[in-house]
């Protein structure tokens, strides 16, 4: 059985003439009758009546022709839904991003995108670098945006930016009024964490050698804006990425502190499967990277 042969059934069926059925199917009639005599052979039922000047369905050529019908429509849609897919910019992109990320690149990467390719929304996956890893690997999602060093088999990557690290204090704090501060003056158990786990936490610990070692509870937190909120609170003091201190993001409880030269920062980039197969939807996400206009994300040629 084919798809050929089910849509010559329903032909026949619809006109109730070999002559008329082969012609819609632009195919010779005796090539149709043929075709249908070989399907009733492989069923072992007769599926048309034929008389002297008639053709009509038997009872049981009725329902073949209505599941062949239904068969012919769902085969339609997989057809229309392959073509669909000749336009890569067509059809969402399953985007991974880290949590240090994510609240504060997205919003103005949406917007920029939008201008890029605007019938290719993002399905966002927010998680840690690990989770994604496996998710790209298995094809959870078409891409990630991560902090190198990323090694992975058979995954490309491209960096798009570096970023700052800051140092955040409380209003008051002894260090608010210094113009810039050593990553060896950052030191003692009044610096808050995030929680072990976060590739962000272990640059901000290389960074910053002088961080002690001991930890509690008050010390860590599960996100940067919990940071953020502690160190406002006057709980300690902290180093961000500079992407997370800007609007909204900015507070008034909080002074912020720039490192001496050279300043800590981080490389983020894109990362996808080698053999990924929507190529031009890669080239507009870095495109839209591109298309961003903020200073605390040094684009990357």
């Amino acid at each position: 059985m084919t798809l050929t042969e089910l849509r010559y059934i329903v032909a026949l069926a619809q006109e109730g003439n070999f002559s008329r059925a082969a012609e819609r199917c632009s195919v010779s009639q005796p090539t149709l009758s043929v075709s249908i005599a070989r399907l009733e052979d492989e069923f072992g039922v007769q599926l048309f009546e034929r008389g002297k000047g008639f053709v009509s369905p038997s009872a049981v050529g009725r329902r073949v022709v209505e599941q062949a019908q239904q068969a012919i429509a769902e085969a339609d849609k997989v057809r229309q839904i392959a073509m669909r897919g000749r336009d890569q910019l067509e059809g969402p992109l399953r985007l991974g991003v880290i949590h240090t990320i994510g609240p504060y690149l997205l919003p103005q990467l949406i917007l920029s995108l939008k201008r890029v390719a605007p019938g290719m929304p993002l399905a966002i996956e927010e998680n840690m670098t690990a989770t994604l890893a496996d998710m790209l690997r298995d094809n959870d999602i078409d891409v990630v945006i991560i902090a190198l060093p990323f090694d992975l088999p058979g995954v490309l990557t491209r960096p798009l930016y570096d970023e700052s690290f800051k140092v955040v204090v409380p209003r008051g704090h002894a260090w608010e009024n210094m113009a810039e501060i050593s990553p060896e003056e950052v030191a003692g158990d009044e610096v808050l964490l995030l929680k072990a786990g976060n590739c962000f936490r272990d640059q901000v610990l290389g960074a910053c050698p002088q961080v002690s070692s001991p930890e509690t509870d008050v010390r860590l937190g599960h996100s940067i804006g919990t940071i953020r909120c502690m160190v406002a609170s006057g709980l300690g003091v902290s180093v961000l990425p500079e992407g997370a201190l800007g609007h909204p993001y900015s507070n008034e409880l909080i002074s912020v502190i720039p490192f001496r030269a050279p300043e800590p920062s981080r490389r983020i980039a894109l990362a996808w499967r080698a053999g990924f197969v929507r190529p031009k939807a890669i080239d507009a996400l870095l495109a839209a990277v591109a298309g961003l206009h903020n200073p605390a994300y040094h684009l990357l040629p």
